[in-house]
Parts: C-alpha cells; structure tokens; sequence
C-alpha cells in the first residue's frame, strides 16, 4: 500500500485572508462577543475557543496562517497612518 503525503496550500490571496476575518469578525458579532476583543485573543495565544464555533468561523479562521495575518495587520495599519 502507497503512502501519500498530503499538501495543504495557503490561502491564496490577501483577499481570501480579508473574506474569512469579515466573515469570522461577522460570526463573533452575530453571537454577541466583541470581535476585536476576540480576534487579538486567538491571534496572541493560538487557542481557537476564542472563535465561535458559529458559522464555522474557527475552522475559517485556523485556515490562516497567523504569522502572515500579522504582517498583514502591521503592514496595513502603517501604511494607511
């Protein structure tokens, strides 16, 4: 029997990063959390219970790589100050 490895790509693009946070921004709202609030606390500590299971934003949200999605952050809020 052949043992395959399987490959998992990044997301594609910055927009496919943009839709999934709106979308998981969106779930928190809808459930009454504070997004924000939530969003850092995932990001700072890797622990998905800080995403609502909802809409299936914490499986949305651990498709993007966390390191890129700070860049991502920092870059923006820098360049648009």
């Amino acid at each position: 029997m052949e043992e395959t490895t399987r490959k998992f790509t990044a997301l594609d693009s910055k927009a496919e990063m943009r839709e999934i946070l709106s979308s998981v921004y969106n779930s928190l709202m809808v459930k009454g959390y504070n997004p924000i609030n939530q969003i850092v606390g995932y990001i700072l500590s890797e622990d998905p219970t800080y995403i609502t299971n909802y809409n299936s934003a914490r499986t949305l949200i651990t498709r993007i790589d966390r390191d890129e999605l700070m860049q991502e952050l920092v870059r923006t809020y820098l360049e648009k100050k």
